[in-house]
Formats: structure tokens, C-alpha cells, sequence
């Protein structure tokens, strides 16, 4: 993955170049060929936001906007759009019009990252971010330079979540409680089971017989598996939940081959 090297030059900082409307733009540098956009309802949270951000910027235009509909009414103005930045600040992600948000502007901008901002770190938060669409979730408690960094680790095609969500997840893993399912919040009872069978390299006839399912059920499984995870097939499945829980392969015996 190409490295997107950040600028904290202090001659970047820069004043507002437009106010109107209650949308504000802002930019790192007069030579910047992308906008990244923050989406949030209150306005002087999403001005302070945006100013903070040119000051750490030569990359992209700033922009500060209430919605993504009042960008669309001005988007002929600025550079092209790069990333979307939705500020949800203490909502939750499974409230209903924060989920639906982020589920369409996903659905919409295909190929623009979305990344939500919030102030919770809550591991069931980040899981359903991602599962709608998200392509990041940044906690409010990183610092700006660090905020930019991960925007930038999202547009050059990376996925980041915070570290809390990892050990998080390792913990659920190694769980001890026999009653407790080790893949819970992540998937569904059925999808853990498909993927513990995955990770064992069993082939999807073997798994459709020992979970009495269709084989044509244990493919849908797979693929919405592969959704989650952001696989493109069922080795990088196995992959990518074995180079995060290493230790609970050595212990259960797990094999990496794939039939």
C-alpha cells in the first residue's frame, strides 16, 4: 500500500475561505486536488473541526457541511471528493437515522471511503459501523494529526478501526465460558460456525453436512463472511482471522489449509 505522507508545516494553517449558509471551506494548501468533507449537524462543532484539520493539511480541501445534500447543491465549487467524515459525536451507530446515514452514503459514494468520527470507542459500535458500510471508525479521543493520518490510511484503500476493537475481538476468541460463542457481535450464531469450520480447511460439502445445512446455504453463508471481513475469497477469510488470533489457532489446533 502506497504511503499518503501528511504536512504539519505551520504555514498550511489557513483561514476560512467561505462562510455561508452555515457550510464553511477550508484549505491546507491552494494547490490541493481533493475535498474531504465533515458531516455534522451542529455548527460550530464542524467549523472548529475543519479549521483544526487545514492547520495538519496540504492534502485536501476542507469542507464543513450540516448535510451531504447542502455539499451537493455547491460540489461544482471544490476539488473532488476524496472521503466523507460523519461526526456522530455521542450518538450511537445502531440509532436509526445514524445507521440509515451511514448505510447511505456508503451505498451511494462507492468509492469514497466513509469514516465515522464518535466518541464512543464501544466494540458492538464499531462492528456495526463497518457492517454498514463504513471504511473507518475514529474515536475522539486520538489527536489531529493522528485523525489525519487514518483518514489518509482510508483513502489510499486501507480499513482501520481502533486497537480496542482487536483486543476486543482476541478476547471474545480466547473466552473460557463455554456458553459464551467466541465470533459473538462479529456473527451470526450460524455464520461462527461456518467460519470455525473455514478455519479448519474444511470444503463447503463437508461443512453443509456437519452443520445439515444445504451447500448452497453454507455459500451464502461465505459470501456475506466475506462481506464482514472485507475478503475477496474464502482463503483470505482464513487469513485475515488467523494473523489476528494466532494464539487461538495454536491452542484449538487449527489448520490453515484449504480443501
Amino acid at each position: 500500500m502506497d504511503t499518503i505522507n501528511i504536512s504539519h508545516r505551520q504555514e498550511n494553517v489557513s483561514l476560512p475561505l467561505e462562510i455561508e449558509d452555515g457550510s464553511t471551506a477550508f484549505a491546507g494548501s491552494s494547490k490541493a486536488k481533493h475535498s474531504l468533507v465533515i458531516l455534522d449537524k451542529r455548527e460550530l462543532d464542524r467549523h472548529c473541526l475543519a479549521q483544526c484539520m487545514a492547520a495538519h493539511t496540504a492534502d485536501f480541501v476542507i469542507l464543513a457541511f450540516g448535510s451531504i445534500e447542502e455539499w451537493k447543491q455547491k460540489r461544482a465549487e471544490y476539488p473532488p471528493l476524496s472521503a466523507i467524515l460523519l461526526n456522530v459525536g455521542g450518538k450511537t451507530v445502531d440509532d436509526p437515522v445514524i445507521s440509515e446515514q451511514i448505510k447511505g452514503l456508503s451505498s451511494e459514494f462507492v468509492s469514497t471511503p466513509v469514516i465515522i468520527l464518535s466518541d464512543s470507542d464501544d466494540f458492538a459500535q464499531i462492528v456495526r459501523a463497518i457492517d454498514y458500510g463504513a471504511k473507518g471508525y475514529i474515536p475522539a479521543s486520538v489527536s489531529i494529526s493522528v485523525c489525519m493520518e487514518l483518514i489518509a490510511l482510508s483513502v489510499a484503500g486501507g480499513l482501520f478501526v481502533p486497537a480496542s476493537a482487536l483486543f476486543a475481538m482476541r478476547h471474545l476468541l480466547q473466552s473460557n465460558n463455554p456458553t459464551a460463542h467466541p465470533l459473538a457481535g462479529i456473527f451470526t450464531d450460524r455464520q461462527a460456525e461456518v467460519v470455525a469450520a473455514l478455519r479448519r480447511g474444511k470444503a463447503n460439502k463437508i461443512i453443509a453436512y456437519e452443520l445439515n445445512l444445504r451447500e448452497s446455504t453454507v455459500k451464502v453463508h461465505v459470501r456475506n463472511i466475506m462481506k464482514k471481513v472485507k475478503a475477496t475469497n474464502r482463503t483470505e477469510v482464513v487469513f485475515k482471522l488467523n494473523d489476528l488470533f494466532p494464539d487461538s489457532l495454536a491452542s484449538s489446533g487449527m489448520s490453515r489449509e484449504l480443501s
